[in-house]
């Protein structure tokens, strides 16, 4: 008779289970940070009582007092949402209801932020190296800030002017332009990075993260020069868990300064950020006469009416109709 005191296998905490729904779902780990933060904030709000416990009434109050009390905007609002069903429905298999008589957080209809063609120029001037291009990149293909800074070396064909932007928004895939303008430097830059990486192999690193659990499955890849990162950091990190060390890419709140200094430094008293470039793309493609649905495909919009927003905001009115006062002589 085996008398050998066998330890109970601890349960997974809640939060532990959501995070391995998420990895499971190949969702991002920025959204699996944004869930997991709240998801914490509802528990709390209840005074740490477990979920299952609680239902549609629970949620509606909580995600009612972040619209009332927090006055939170309606996109926060619906990602706290999206948090707390996932939890729900994917991780607690219970159903929640309609969420009837939940209070919506006001959606203002706002127009994008636009910059004209010579204050994109001046923004340029005030750029230089890696930040510059970066930023010429995110305007000439209409890349998102984090598309861009995710690149990897695979995804930049120079001989068909192409970028190919990897689980974008929706987790969707999608082609875009690379700019002729940046080609020229990029490679340049890309030298740079090639002799960094052989520099990270022959100290033992040289390793980026990949997606999906790739890594397990080839355990050599995440060396490989296609997999690294177009922009790589400065400095290598190291991996909490493992203790390996790797380079991630740059971190974005290093690009967003420059956005802001570099928008200070041209005097252009617009309230941009590095999102106005992606505006600004559009709808300056849309002045130079290309159809919306080219530039919705561009964009990656699912629905062409989020495109559409962009004719709003063309110099020459949605409908290239004249002001009377520019008749006047």
């Amino acid at each position: 008779m085996n008398n050998i005191y066998q330890p109970e296998k601890r349960k997974p905490r809640l939060l532990d289970l959501v995070s391995q729904k998420i990895q499971t779902l190949h969702y991002s780990r920025r959204t699996e940070k944004t869930y997991i933060g709240w998801i914490k904030r509802f528990i709390l709000f209840h005074g740490k009582r477990h979920p299952v416990k609680m239902g549609e009434k629970e949620i509606n109050r909580f995600l009612s007092y972040l619209a009332i009390k927090k006055q939170v905007t309606a996109s926060t609002q619906n990602q706290a949402l999206c948090a707390i069903v996932f939890l729900y429905r994917q991780v607690l298999n219970k159903d929640i209801g309609l969420l009837e008589g939940l209070i919506r957080a006001k959606r203002p209809g706002r127009l994008p932020v636009v910059l004209t063609k010579a204050e994109v120029k001046q923004v340029f001037r005030n750029l230089t190296g890696v930040k510059r291009m970066i930023v010429m990149i995110m305007y000439g293909s209409g890349l998102r800030l984090m598309e861009c800074l995710r690149l990897r070396i695979k995804d930049v064909d120079f001989s068909s002017n192409q970028i190919i932007v990897r689980d974008g928004k929706g987790n969707k895939d999608r082609i875009t332009m690379l700019p002729g303008v940046i080609k020229v430097p990029l490679k340049e830059h890309l030298k740079r990075v090639w002799k960094i990486h052989q520099l990270d192999i022959k100290d033992g690193f040289g390793r980026v993260y990949l997606p999906y659990a790739l890594s397990r499955k080839y355990p050599n890849a995440s060396r490989e020069w296609n997999w690294q990162y177009v922009f790589p950091a400065s400095k290598r990190f190291r991996n909490p868990n493992t203790g390996e060390q790797g380079r991630h890419h740059i971190h974005e709140t290093a690009i967003q300064k420059s956005v802001r200094k570099a928008m200070k430094d041209a005097r252009i008293a617009k309230q941009a950020s590095c999102h106005t470039f992606r505006h600004s793309f559009a709808t300056h493609l849309l002045e130079d006469g290309y159809d919306i649905r080219t530039v919705q495909e561009l964009l990656g919009h699912k629905d062409v009416r989020t495109t559409m927003i962009y004719t709003h905001v063309l110099n020459r009115g949605v409908r290239g109709v004249l002001s009377p006062a520019d008749r006047l002589k």
